[in-house]
């Protein structure tokens, strides 16, 4: 959950902790729910999965504060605090949500980290506005590409309905992980059924882009791609087909990690992102 963090970098050393603004933008069609770490850093955004929230940062908002990083993590359309304006355009796209946020809040050029359904939306914002992003890292991800070869392989690694109806930690949390920790897996169930607000869900969202392959090829920001050795969804094998198009990209395969790797092993998901972007 967003809340205090301490910040141990040089200039914020002898502070107090740092205080997350939280609070609500109000954007075309939706009032988006956020958190903001503020402060002079340079600006890091954190996009969710499908199966979380802003609060699912938790283990890496402390990390990215000490070392001296502006944080924003948000509530998606449709996710977690955020809510709906009936009265506004709907769905909208995740990458405009974005767009809106990160003018409101000033916020010029920035690090984007997106994880699962989340690094789908960061792709989609790369293409689109590259010129505002230092950095791109895309974690765990499917990438909602739409290639005719490519949504037959997921059929065949993630076959419908039967993979659907599994439960969500068995989809998205590696074995090693819900075998010796099992707290951490109540922990992420909890944000996980809390992630939607109640009622029916609203449409998804689209995006600006119909993302291919070839598309990728168009990315030149820097970009560090990461998966779990254990993910379901996107095993090494997937992110070795991003790899081959994304040229400006670093591949990271993290071990025993499934689909979650921020919240499996963010003691290695925090210190390769650090080290990622700051030398960009």
């Amino acid at each position: 959950m967003l809340g205090l963090c301490e910040t141990s970098s040089a200039s914020r050393s002898a502070q107090a902790p740092l205080p997350v603004r939280e609070t609500y933008a109000a954007l075309p069609g939706v009032r988006i729910w956020y958190g903001d770490t503020g402060g002079n850093g340079v600006p890091v955004v954190l996009i969710h999965a499908a199966t979380g929230s802003s609060q699912v940062w938790e283990n890496q908002l402390p990390a990215f504060t000490a070392a001296g990083y502006r944080v924003v993590a948000y509530d998606r359309r449709g996710f977690g605090r955020s809510v709906i304006d009936p009265a506004g355009v709907q769905p909208g796209t995740g990458a405009d949500d974005l767009l809106a946020l990160v003018d409101q809040l000033g916020i010029d050029r920035f690090h984007l980290i997106g994880t699962a359904a989340g690094g789908g939306i960061a792709l989609d914002f790369a293409l689109s506005f590259p010129q505002r992003l230092r950095s791109l890292v895309v974690a765990n991800a499917v990438g909602g590409v739409q290639d005719e070869d490519y949504l037959e392989l997921g059929q065949r690694i993630r076959p419908a309905p039967r993979f659907d109806a599994l439960p969500p930690d068995f989809r998205e949390l590696g074995p090693s992980y819900r075998a010796a920790n099992p707290g951490g897996t109540q922990r992420w169930l909890e944000l996980e059924h809390t992630s939607r607000p109640q009622g029916s869900p609203p449409p998804a969202q689209t995006t600006r882009n119909r993302i291919t392959f070839a598309l990728l090829e168009e990315i030149k920001v820097p970009t560090l791609l990461l998966t779990g050795d254990a993910d379901l969804y996107a095993p090494p094998a997937v992110l070795r087909l991003f790899a081959a198009r994304i040229k400006n990209s670093e591949s990271v395969v993290v071990p025993e990690a499934g689909h979650s790797t921020y919240w499996e092993r963010p003691e290695i998901f925090n210190r390769t992102v650090l080290e990622f972007i700051r030398k960009h």
